[in-house]
């Protein structure tokens, strides 16, 4: 039962989405009919400068941040991994925004930095390196996640359902950039190898 009230909390808490409400105060319409379409730090960096997507950003980890930790005060570590997934599942699929949200990178990085902190912070590093490298946002932030999640399942080895919810949330945030690694995939020379060997 606690565990439901949890989850039901984070998902509402995640369906608050902060890029599409700043953008509605500013007066600037609505950021998922720009870009990328996704109302997320990034496509708030194209539409409105750094800081704004460093207000967004802090506003999605603050959000996440203080559910997990709810979830580690009241939950076990697989209540609170499971948790999290529902709170991505809120910014994927907000029911105050039409169902229509972000793909949860920021909101994972945020409840990631209370439940494993070190790691947190490791892989912003790890997506700046990337990014350097890449330039391609998407690729970098699986970077991180990867990073934040071999954190996580470090520390909750000894709790297999708490690995299994950690595992389902970064399956979920790699689903929700399926579009973004095809027109990747698509650019690629490989990709292009293979259309001219047809």
């Amino acid at each position: 039962m606690m565990f439901m009230l949890a989850a039901l909390f984070a998902y509402l808490a995640g369906s608050v989405n902060f890029a599409i409400l700043f953008f509605k105060v500013m007066k600037k319409g609505d950021p998922r009919a720009f870009y990328s379409g996704n109302p997320g730090v990034t496509n708030v960096y194209r539409l409105a400068g750094w800081a704004a997507a460093a207000l967004v950003l802090l506003l999605d980890m603050g959000r996440a941040a203080a559910v997990a930790a709810a979830a580690m005060y009241f939950l076990s570590p697989a209540g609170a991994a499971w948790t999290g997934l529902a709170l991505l599942a809120g910014n994927r699929y907000p029911c105050f925004h039409e169902f229509k949200g972000g793909k949860g990178v920021a909101n994972y990085l945020g409840f990631s930095a209370v439940i494993v902190p070190w790691g947190a912070l490791a892989s912003a590093v790890v997506w700046a390196v990337g990014f350097l490298l890449v330039r391609i946002p998407f690729v970098a932030s699986f970077y991180m996640v990867s990073v934040i999640a071999g954190a996580t399942i470090y520390k909750w080895l000894h709790a297999p359902a708490a690995v299994a919810g950690t595992a389902a949330t970064v399956l979920f945030i790699v689903f929700n950039h399926r579009s973004n690694l095809d027109e990747w995939i698509k650019k690629t020379a490989f990709y292009e190898s293979i259309k001219k060997n047809r």
